[in-house]
């Protein structure tokens, strides 16, 4: 049998982090959260996910900071950028640090669960799974 894909949420409001987090427990996935990008960081390591739903405005370390350091550290990684202040000039340079995708706040739940499922699809056609 596969094994749960894993899924790290970022989001420094502890409700969305719990929402998300029973969402995609719910889904099947093993969950792992952070409420930072040094935190995050921290977990790419220990807990090594298969997607990161990231928010971008976050204290300490905010997700364009860690975006580039996480895929450095975990090039398979998928990461999900979630924002309500996403610019065009934001998204560009998300792309270019290696995002799978974008999402604006608020999301709509089932919005989210396509894009995962729609990031963790691509990584199997890589693979030709």
């Amino acid at each position: 049998m596969d094994k749960p894909p894993r899924l790290l949420v970022v989001d420094d409001e502890p409700g969305v982090r719990l929402l998300l987090e029973l969402l995609f427990r719910e889904e099947g996935f093993q969950v792992a959260v952070a409420s930072n990008g040094l935190q995050a960081l921290r977990q790419i390591h220990s807990f090594q996910p298969d997607v990161v739903i990231m928010d971008v405005k976050m204290p300490f370390m905010d997700g364009l900071e860690a975006l580039p350091r996480i895929k450095a550290s975990a090039p398979a990684t998928k990461v999900i950028m979630v924002t309500a202040y996403l610019g065009a000039a934001h998204e560009k340079e998300l792309w270019k640090h290696g995002a799978s995708g974008f999402l604006q706040k608020p999301f709509d739940l089932e919005e989210i669960k396509a894009e995962v499922r729609r990031v963790l699809a691509l990584d199997a056609q890589a693979y030709g799974t």
